[in-house]
């Protein structure tokens, strides 16, 4: 034992000798790399070792171009965790192959480790390569490398994206600001929702998108084609990793991609180091490349150089008809009529694919089957190739929403859109003659045959209406034996088996929750379209109820900010409603949540606010059908990929007459808390029972504190009472949610505040509608002063009518309440 003690200290002692020199090659197991020292790649082009960005005088460990004036830094180690003196650190590899940096005022303390989970390595040796990597080998074999934890930069050789087998995700993060290159909001990563495209995100919100992977570039960036003479592009998809990375072609060029400060991307090129700072492409490019700028369930696209730039596709109009005849379509296109399962298409050329988020791929598929695939599918809503280099191949299908298309001078690719079949009203006829003439009478008599099929199909339709009207009625008097997907509800029939597949099963792993409809459960078709899926209890009779409203509400309601239902599965015993999966689950899963809220900035929150808003104004006022949500809170908002929000559980909804301004009803349904007082004493409700339901959700968002249960040491008031009494005093900001502090504008902070209390006060009449709260939430104006809330103490209302018969039905969990009056 005191040989191989003896053999340990010698080596040391020899390792010590041998590395006198500032610059080194190799970092041995005794040897370390203090500030002021360097560790330079074999070829010179990259250093390792102590800096200080910008005015900051914290010290971090990073990688440098070797000669380059200003520094560049491409990589940081401990870039949230800086030593906090000067000379203060020392980088040392451990006998596991760990690299781990110490301070030099405690020898104990880890400043930041390579976290390498390995037993006793015999030779741990760390390297600079040439490259940029700074790797760790035992021997031949790669034990640790800083490729695979990358920060602002990438470099060439260096992937982006997923290891599959580690679970590893390789993102690039800007850095917070020139002094502290800590992670900032911005990240430019894979995103694997769907087919893998590459987005840059703002925090969870997508800023723009570089596109999914065609075969020679990405569609979102068509000067980026692997058919250059100075890069070749690489992606990878399969089992063991989805990755993107570049090589350069020519020995003498260097190159480096940035994510910077502001989230721009940046790829610079130069082969003399004068040049280094030479920019050859920036993204994003133009306006055109801001995410989703020109809406949802989209028909619309973005073209620079026109006015107005966003545009809907032939045969669609935009989704508001109040705004059909602005310049903006940024509320998205729908089209002239319904889609149905219509079997047109429109191709859209020189495109940028849309969102590929909620897409299905097949590699092996030509073009025609892919157009078959889409055409048996009523929710598919476009298709393209995969592939297009060597002619074209594979299938790209599309369901649902289509989100953030672009319209290219150059480049791109085709899209074939789905559209319903021309009207006779679109035909364009000219004057015939001679030939023309007997053509004219050849297609004269076609239009007539064809008038009269459509005149048929009229006649069949009318009757189908009829008849499903039946069925309709039937419902009510049959425990609903009816099929939902008839013509007149435009919905999906899915079978037992299909949606057992789709959820394992209805397994407890893929549960989400559970409300007094029944559970719901995660599932996934086999085309790769996630869905959520309602079902029914068994014994909810109350769930049957709503079961049929939500069917006869929403089946028709398409809106940006609704939870779209795509279809309903009704066999034997078992009722279920399928609708898009939200992968970001509800409102209050965030907003009341101490760790999950510091996820929802400012800017977030008062996106989510104002898409309530929206979805609210479309109900009361756009829809097909005027409706009452009657139900509205927070649990009750989900929340898309994006945090953008979708208003869900129409089961307790009401449809009024276009003429109808309130309703009184016996069976008053809702949640405490949110609830308006004439609908909770008086059982009347109309349009501003959900205003004021929405006045409520306004300050939970703003203060991060749920309405009923809130506690103050102060008083015993609720959340709308706390609000109120620092309104009255002049002290309304005191409210906001502590984890916005310094982070947000604080006037407009003031003015969702002062919009709330409008929302809320005692008495319907004074409360806005939301057609005037969407243009408060949007307006700098001077807004009225609000008057003393409803229902602003911490007392039940209905325990505090003594006198009423009113009979209480909730749980604990802030489920919906029944409160029904005897008669």
């Amino acid at each position: 034992m005191e040989i191989f003690t003896m053999l340990f200290v010698f080596t040391s002692l020899l390792f010590s000798i041998l590395s006198i020199s500032n610059t080194k090659d190799i970092i041995t197991p005794s040897v370390s790399i203090r500030d002021g020292e360097t560790l330079v790649s074999s070829g010179g082009s990259f250093k390792l070792g102590f800096f200080s960005p910008g005015y900051s005088s914290n010290r971090y460990l990073g990688i440098w171009y070797n000669e380059i004036s200003p520094l560049t830094v491409v990589w940081v180690a401990n870039r949230e965790n800086p030593l906090t003196h000067l000379s203060a650190g020392a980088l040392n590899i451990t006998n596991q192959g760990a690299l781990v940096l110490l301070s030099d005022t405690n020898r104990n303390s880890i400043i930041w480790s390579s976290n390498t989970s390995r037993k006793f390595i015999r030779k741990p040796v760390a390297q600079l390569l040439e490259s940029g990597n700074l790797v760790v080998n035992d021997g031949n074999e790669l034990v640790w490398q800083s490729f695979d934890y990358p920060t602002d930069n990438l470099l060439p050789g260096m992937k982006l994206g997923w290891d599959l087998k580690t679970g590893l995700n390789k993102v690039l993060s800007s850095w917070k600001d020139a002094d502290d290159p800590a992670p900032g909001e911005f990240s430019f990563s894979i995103d694997r929702s769907g087919y893998p495209q590459l987005v840059v995100k703002k925090g969870l919100r997508a800023q723009y998108r570089l596109g999914s992977w065609n075969g020679l570039g990405f569609t979102g960036s068509p000067e980026l084609r692997s058919a250059n003479e100075l890069f070749k592009f690489d992606f990878v998809l399969n089992e063991s990793e989805v990755s993107y990375k570049f090589e350069l072609l020519k020995d003498e060029l260097h190159s480096r991609l940035l994510l910077n400060l502001s989230g721009g991307l940046q790829r610079f090129m130069w082969a003399d180091k004068s040049l280094s700072n030479n920019i050859i492409y920036s993204a994003p490019v133009d306006r055109c490349d801001t995410y989703d700028l020109c809406g949802a369930y989209a028909f619309s696209f973005c073209r620079l150089g026109t006015d107005p730039q966003c545009s809907c596709l032939q045969g669609f109009v935009q989704k508001s008809p109040r705004y059909q005849n602005s310049k903006n379509a940024s509320l998205g296109c729908v089209p002239k009529t319904p889609l149905g399962c219509s079997n047109g298409f429109q191709n859209f050329t020189r495109a940028k694919l849309p969102d590929t988020s909620s897409s299905w791929t097949n590699s092996s598929m030509s073009l025609e089957e892919c157009k078959k695939m889409c055409l048996r599918n009523c929710s598919c809503t476009a298709y393209a190739n995969l592939d297009i280099s060597g002619g074209g191949s594979g299938c790209l299908l599309w369901f649902g929403e289509l989100i953030d298309i672009k319209e290219f001078d150059s480049g791109g690719q085709d899209l074939f859109v789905r559209t319903a079949l021309l009207g006779l009203d679109d035909v364009k006829t000219s004057k015939p003659s001679g030939v023309k003439k007997k053509a004219a009478i050849i297609a004269s008599v076609g239009l007539l045959g064809m008038g009269m099929i459509i005149l048929g199909l009229v006649f069949y339709k009318r009757k189908k209406k009829l008849k499903a009207q039946g069925k309709m009625k039937n419902i009510r008097e049959k425990n609903f034996d009816f099929e939902c997907g008839n013509e007149d509800m435009e919905l999906i029939t899915f079978d037992l088996a299909t949606v057992s597949r789709a959820t394992d099963n209805f397994s407890n792993n893929n549960k989400l929750g559970e409300g007094g409809f029944g559970p719901v459960y995660k599932g996934t078709l086999i085309e790769g379209q996630d869905i959520a899926v309602k079902r029914l209890s068994k014994c909810s009779g109350q769930g049957i109820k709503e079961f049929m409203n939500e069917v006869i509400l929403i089946a028709k309601l398409q809106h940006r900010n609704l939870v779209k239902l795509l279809g309903c599965c009704i066999e034997g015993d078992e009722k279920m409603l399928i609708y898009e999966y939200m992968p970001n689950k509800s409102l209050d899963y965030f907003i009341f949540d101490d760790t999950r809220s510091k996820f929802l900035s400012w800017d977030q929150r008062i996106n989510i606010i104002g898409g309530i808003a929206r979805g609210l104004l479309y109900l009361h006022q756009d829809s097909r059908l005027r409706i009452i949500h009657r139900d509205l809170k927070t649990s009750n908002v989900l929340l898309d990929k994006d945090m953008n929000p979708k208003i869900s559980d129409f089961g307790t909804a009401r449809a009024f007459g276009a003429d109808q301004t309130e309703e009184n009803t016996n069976r008053v349904v809702g949640t405490y808390g949110y609830m308006s007082p004439e609908y909770v004493v008086d059982g009347l409700f109309s349009i501003k029972s959900d205003v004021y339901s929405f006045g409520v959700m306004v300050l939970e968002i703003v203060s991060g504190k749920k309405n009923r249960g809130f506690y103050h040491p102060e008083h015993k008031l609720n959340l709308l009472g706390h609000a109120w009494t620092l309104w009255i005093e002049g002290r309304p900001l005191e409210v906001l949610d502590k984890m916005l502090d310094g982070s947000c504008p604080l006037p407009d902070v003031s003015r969702c505040i002062h919009i709330a209390l409008l929302c809320v006060q005692q008495q319907p009449e004074d409360r806005p509608n939301m057609a005037s709260v969407v243009l408060m939430l949007g307006g700098e104006g001077s807004l009225p002063a609000p008057k003393q809330p409803g229902f602003f103490t911490d007392r039940n209302p209905v325990e505090a009518d003594s006198s009423s018969t009113k009979r209480e039905s909730h749980s604990i969990n802030e489920m919906s309440v029944t409160l029904l009056e005897a008669r």
